[in-house]
């Protein structure tokens, strides 16, 4: 059967560096840093004291305070951040069969304060089972796209996929699936994550997963230089509505690019370490590259996984060298979590939607906060390294890991 081609036509995030598209948009062309001392709780006995947190942020902006007190942060975020990107898409509510709307979200952890709350707050009492009755669907992880559907009413099929920090990459591939076989006509699509907690930050930091640079927070996330030690934790939502060419064509809509493809693979290696030679990260790129019959010498940007762990970025970088060849060196790669920090679940959406603005307006974000060469790096690679730069973008890719081996990389093409 012929597949149906795919296209962006709606945005939304909820980021450390800004509150809305526009807002996050500024602050990756700017370098602007999201990393700060962490506000939600007291950590003067935490090795890490930092994090990438949302910024001015008040429930009540979003939702009266009872619709708030039901929701957990991570909802909230998907709520806000798929808000945006229906409007951003002009998608007429009345008009649109919405049995054949989904709503396939991604969170890796889901809503951890919920559980911590719940959990401390029958820990501190007589061992008499009190617990809030908006626990279990405040905490579980399908319950952000079960309430983007119901505020909207859109009927077609709605999960959330779980991926640790894959998840929001493997719900854009599920969401580019269900349309191109014809099953839905648009899917509200991206991920969310709020685990800057006590529990969150102290089960990464136990891991030894956390930077400890505590002096300073600003430049702690450090992808590719010599001297990183981990990295930064951040929490946001990023959210794309997905929606089959016609279909958007017909309706007149605003077309920001076309999803060209996307590659699974599993790393079959460890629980967090990446394999050394990236092989599970080779097959993930040459998986998504033959599902869109896209050219390795096409690809003009990637969007690193680029945390700022010592492991994690070399295997990737050797990974990209292994499948582009000598094409590498022309390719600008980037690593946007320099700014925003590590959002988990939500990681794969916020840094689609940086490829995909990275294209529109032909500038690349640049990876900040680099001083030191490491030595196990190609200096071939062109890392982005400071300052954003203009190029023309046709093709990005978006690559996405998690722990346990999930490997997710999604590619865009612009419109023709």
């Amino acid at each position: 059967m012929q597949l149906k081609r795919v296209v962006v036509t709606g945005l939304g995030a909820l980021t450390p560096i800004g509150n809305n598209v526009e807002e996050y948009w500024e602050g990756l062309k700017s370098g602007k840093s999201g990393s700060a001392t962490v506000t939600h709780f007291e950590t003067d006995k935490f090795k890490t004291k930092f994090a990438c947190e949302i910024k001015n942020y008040n429930p009540e902006d979003y939702f009266d305070r009872k619709e708030a007190r039901k929701l957990d942060r991570f909802a909230q975020f998907a709520l806000i951040s798929s808000d945006e990107a229906i409007k951003d898409s002009n998608l007429d509510l009345e008009a649109v069969d919405k049995f054949r709307v989904g709503v396939i979200w991604g969170a890796g952890i889901g809503g951890i304060q919920t559980f911590q709350d719940e959990v401390m707050n029958f820990a501190e009492g007589d061992g008499t089972p009190r617990f809030n009755p908006f626990f279990i669907p405040k905490m579980i992880a399908d319950i952000a796209p079960g309430h983007i559907s119901i505020k909207h009413g859109f009927m077609g099929p709605n999960y959330t996929t779980v991926s640790a920090c894959a998840s929001a990459a493997n719900a854009m591939i599920d969401a580019l699936n269900y349309i191109r076989l014809g099953h839905c006509d648009v899917v509200v699509t991206g991920g969310s994550e709020a685990a800057v907690t006590i529990a969150g930050m102290g089960g990464f930091s136990a891991m030894h997963a956390l930077s400890k640079r505590n002096e300073s927070p600003e430049t702690a996330s450090r992808p590719f230089d010599a001297t990183r030690d981990g990295f930064v934790l951040g929490e946001g939502a990023g959210a794309l509505i997905l929606e089959e060419y016609e279909h958007a064509k017909a309706r007149g809509a605003k077309i920001y690019a076309e999803v060209a493809g996307g590659g699974l693979s599993s790393d079959a290696y460890h629980m967090t370490a990446p394999h050394p030679d990236g092989i599970g990260v080779v097959k993930v790129m040459e998986n998504c590259l033959r599902d869109a019959g896209i050219g390795l010498d096409e690809v003009d940007a990637i969007n690193t996984h680029g945390t700022s762990t010592p492991l994690g970025d070399v295997a990737e970088l050797k990974a990209i060298s292994t499948v582009f060849g000598k094409h590498a060196a022309n390719i600008n790669i980037n690593s946007t979590k320099s700014m925003t920090g590590h959002l988990l679940g939500a990681a794969g959406a916020i840094e689609a939607i940086a490829s995909i603005l990275a294209m529109k307006h032909n500038l690349v974000p640049p990876t900040i906060n680099h001083t030191t060469v490491d030595e196990n790096i190609d200096p071939n690679l062109n890392l982005t390294l400071n300052e954003a730069q203009e190029r023309e973008v046709n093709v990005a890719m978006s690559n996405t890991f998690g722990f346990g081996g999930h490997n997710a990389c999604v590619v865009f093409k612009k419109i023709s």
